[in-house]
């Protein structure tokens, strides 16, 4: 799958599947420092990912700052035709000064055998 270069940075459109709906998430920024995977409340609010009274808010921690975020398993995440099922995101107001609806981190990444090519500005999966 192609990569687009934007403020200099590594993005990919992403898809969820949460409760059956499917979501296509654009300008999803791929992190090899970021831990997990987080996506932005607004870019999740229209399949109904929000907090809710059971949900337990933690804070996380990175080069930007701290904020604050809820988890939620989706069906899967995919990328192509790269998908992990039963995948657990972080959801927060990712508020870091440009466009971002999301951080593809190291939990998919390593999960789903990601080569990532900057030179082609590609991402593909080993079998």
């Amino acid at each position: 799958m192609q990569l687009s270069l934007k403020y200099n940075l590594p993005f990919v459109t992403i898809a969820i599947v949460y409760k059956g709906v499917t979501l296509d998430v654009p300008d999803v920024l791929i992190d090899t420092g970021s831990g997990s995977t987080i996506l932005s409340a607004d870019a999740v609010a229209s399949v109904q990912i929000i907090p809710s009274p059971e949900d337990t808010l933690c804070t996380i921690r990175g080069v930007g700052g701290s904020e604050v975020v809820f988890t939620r398993k989706v069906d899967c995440l995919k990328i192509g035709e790269q998908s992990i099922a039963d995948f657990e995101i972080e959801v927060g107001g990712m508020d870091y000064g440009f466009e971002i609806n999301g951080i593809l981190g190291m939990d998919f990444l390593t999960r789903s055998r990601a080569i990532i090519n900057l030179q082609e500005m590609r991402i593909k999966f080993a079998s």
